[in-house]
């Protein structure tokens, strides 16, 4: 008798993601209010973001062209003609009551980009996932719940206008995810692509990048989709896996008790850590889409796409595939190294200086990044030039100083920066690789621990680290330490 397979061994998740991504311009979609992040209530307003009768939106070319070059950083395929259209539903902080959108014709479609998963063995596994398309809209306002009246005791609501019209491209992926940790992993990798092309911030914290997630299971094998559910409400990369993994397990529980899975829009509970009903999904009739009348249609010219592409830099995928062909890292500090542009470009321009790429990836990603953790500060602004770093690193190569004294001396530099070689001088820290005057050291320091000597030599080897540590503190931290464990274990075992 054949026992059935586990019912999660029997399902798959089909999993797509609809990512809203704020840009980085100064001023709104349609109008010119600005769009800074934190500002009082209802101080960055006009007539064009409150729908007042008889204004009429301009679009900001900013957003065209952030569009167009996030369309391009994704593999897409730029649409020569796209338009505008309203987007008809009920938004209680959109004053005019219908969204800016595109529908039908999309600035971007046919795209793709690379996730990369690595296993336990640091090894990776790269996987393409589709991008369906990518089209500009204005964000809504905000609405803040819970206030209540003295008088009345009754509660309301208050509305805050700042975001309405802020710019936003939604990037919608083919549903070619199949897990948390995959869907994670996109989402991240989307993340670094706006932060390197330089079109958003990025920040999941302010709202700048909001990913919904739209979720199936289907028995491994059909080619049909099972009926999709769409989670709202998630704030970081974590609560995406999270509220992915319940969601499937939710799924397949009820397929397995014969409960019918029906389409809705539910919303992630941190706190429950579980997906709750919101409402009945709607459909793409239900917002009655037609073209925006005050809105011209859109022409990118062939020289537009020619020049914003060529602004484009080189991409976090394409240089981890360089650090580790060219440079010999590993996937896992190739990885590190190009998550932030800022770090890749000063780790590209230490190496550049002739640091060794591994040493120097070694210091990045240790004593520095520790140390802008706990300033918190970026590696731009740091006194501590990615020539200082190669210099340092060069240092340890050559023998002139030890790791330890690299690390000593590195607070220094990292507060004001200048040469470590000079800093080398100044201090008198050149290593010793002298073997007379390091068995100098070796004989003053045996001769003061005859005790430690003794019990080394009847068979407490462990102590050789005793003494290694006294001869460094003899030397000033100055003795080469590999030849220091040499000439010690001769004289320790002699």
């Amino acid at each position: 008798m054949t026992t059935a397979a586990p019912a999660k061994t029997r399902y798959e998740a089909v999993i797509g993601l609809e990512t809203h991504c704020q840009l980085s311009t100064n001023t709104k979609i349609f109008s010119s209010s600005s769009t800074t992040f934190g500002a009082v209530p209802n101080t960055q307003i006009d007539p064009v973001c409150l729908g007042l009768p008889g204004v009429l939106p301009v679009l900001n070319e900013k957003v065209l062209e952030y569009a167009v070059k996030a369309g391009l950083a994704l593999n897409c395929q730029i649409a020569a003609y796209s338009k505008f259209d309203r987007k008809q539903y009920f938004y209680p902080d959109l004053p005019k009551n219908y969204q800016i959108s595109q529908y039908d014709l999309p600035i971007a479609e046919h795209g793709w980009l690379e996730i990369e998963t690595l296993d336990e063995a640091g090894q990776p596994s790269r996987k393409r996932i589709g991008i369906t398309r990518l089209h500009m809209e204005e964000d809504a306002g905000k609405l803040v719940h819970g206030g209540s009246d003295r008088l009345s005791g009754s509660t309301f609501s208050l509305v805050d206008y700042n975001r309405a019209g802020v710019p936003l491209i939604e990037i919608v992926s083919e549903p070619d995810l199949r897990s948390g940790q995959e869907a994670a992993e996109y989402a991240q990798e989307l993340r670094r692509i706006v932060r390197y092309i330089g079109v958003s911030d990025g920040n999941m914290q302010e709202g700048s990048l909001r990913c919904d997630v739209n979720i199936s299971v289907r028995p491994v094998g059909q080619k049909e989709f099972g009926v999709k559910v769409e989670i709202k409400n998630m704030n970081s990369f974590n609560a995406i896996q999270r509220a992915i993994d319940y969601e499937i397990e939710r799924q397949i529980e009820a397929i397995a008790a014969g409960e019918p899975i029906i389409q809705e829009t539910r919303l992630w509970e941190e706190g429950s850590q579980r997906t709750i009903s919101m409402r009945v999904k709607e459909g793409s009739s239900d917002y009655r889409y037609f073209p925006e009348p005050d809105l011209a249609p859109i022409e990118v010219t062939v020289e537009q796409l020619e020049q914003w592409g060529s602004e484009l830099p080189e991409l976090a995928a394409a240089k981890r595939h360089r650090y580790e062909e060219d440079l010999g890292l590993s996937a896992y500090d190739a990885r590190v190294l190009t998550d932030d542009r800022t770090v890749a470009i000063y780790f590209e321009a230490a190496i550049g200086a002739g640091g060794n790429p591994k040493l120097v990836a070694n210091w990045v990603m240790g004593e520095i990044a520790a140390y802008l953790n706990a300033q918190k500060l970026s590696i731009t602004e740091i006194p501590l030039k990615p020539e200082g770093l190669a210099e340092l690193v060069g240092l340890i190569e050559d023998n002139t100083i030890s790791s330890k004294i690299a690390k000593d001396i590195l607070p220094e530099l990292l507060t004001t920066g200048g040469s470590a070689k000079e800093l080398v001088e100044q201090k008198g820290l050149v290593q010793i690789s002298d073997a007379g005057a390091i068995e100098a050291a070796i004989d003053a320091v045996i001769a003061a621990n005859p005790k430690e000597l003794e019990q080394y030599r009847a068979g407490k080897t462990k102590l050789l680290g005793f003494f290694v540590g006294k001869v460094l503190k003899e030397t000033g931290g100055r003795a080469d330490p590999k030849l220091t464990n040499e000439l010690l274990a001769q004289k320790l075992n002699g």
